[in-house]
């Protein structure tokens, strides 16, 4: 199971949200760089870089793609990336892999679009859910039900989900098994990454043995719940 350290960007600062809402903002003291180089330095190969302003308005910003792209750590990154054209655009700036969510929900004739243009690889589909409706637009709209967007994503071609819980994002209560398990089934042969309520080595445990590709790290990394260099050690990806 691969390990991706969160750096979550609002406003040009590091920032942890409690189950996706703006309101209820944790920021933290290192620059974005900053904590880039310290996650790097514990031995991060991938990090999980997410634009919340992007994602919010729609408008991504490729000034956060140059400044952690190409610093020696692999980039997977998301916010406001909503079309197949801006998608090419930040992998043309270095970002190694996409996350694309409202084009998940929405439009996935967009997200079949990039998959085609740029590789399955290279692109994630989003699958962020509450009360089993999968949200776009910074987690502001109604959404849809998830299964139809986990759908809709693979017949897109999408191979890599990262499916996240928004009621347990930033709440370290825990990931939330029976989720990740129904997109499993439906998606049994795809990579699939975990994020929400991961706070514990014993919640990393869980996820491996379940099968789980990958796991989105945040505020249990910032907070001390988790330390990387022990989480990279005992999963090395």
């Amino acid at each position: 199971m691969r390990i991706f350290p969160a750096i979550d960007v609002l406003a040009g600062g590091v920032v942890r949200l409690f189950q996706g809402d703006y309101g209820q903002v944790t920021r933290y003291g290192k620059s974005i760089g900053d904590q880039l180089d310290a996650w790097k330095e514990a031995g991060a190969a991938w990090l999980h870089v997410i634009d919340l302003d992007g994602a919010r308005t729609g408008k991504p910003d490729p000034s956060l793609w140059r400044l952690v792209a190409g610093r020696g750590v692999a980039v997977q990154l998301g916010g406001g990336i909503r079309s197949a054209e801006d998608a090419l655009a930040a992998l043309g700036r270095g970002v190694d892999r996409v996350i694309m969510g409202t084009s998940a929900v929405w439009s996935p004739g967009v997200l079949a679009s990039a998959v085609d243009r740029a590789s399955p690889d290279r692109v994630v589909a989003a699958v962020d859910v509450r009360d089993g409706r999968a949200g776009g637009e910074g987690w502001l709209d109604e959404g849809r039900d998830f299964e139809q967007v986990v759908a809709g994503a693979l017949e897109a071609g999408v191979s890599t989900f990262l499916v996240t819980a928004i009621a347990r994002d930033g709440a370290m209560s825990g990931p939330d098994l029976e989720l990740l398990e129904a997109v499993r089934r439906q998606a049994p042969d795809a990579v699939l990454m975990a994020a929400g309520g991961i706070a514990t080595m014993d919640d990393l445990r869980e996820l491996a043995a379940r099968g789980i590709d990958g796991a989105v790290i945040g505020r249990a990394l910032y907070e001390g719940g988790i330390d990387l260099a022990e989480a990279l050690g005992e999963f090395p990806g």
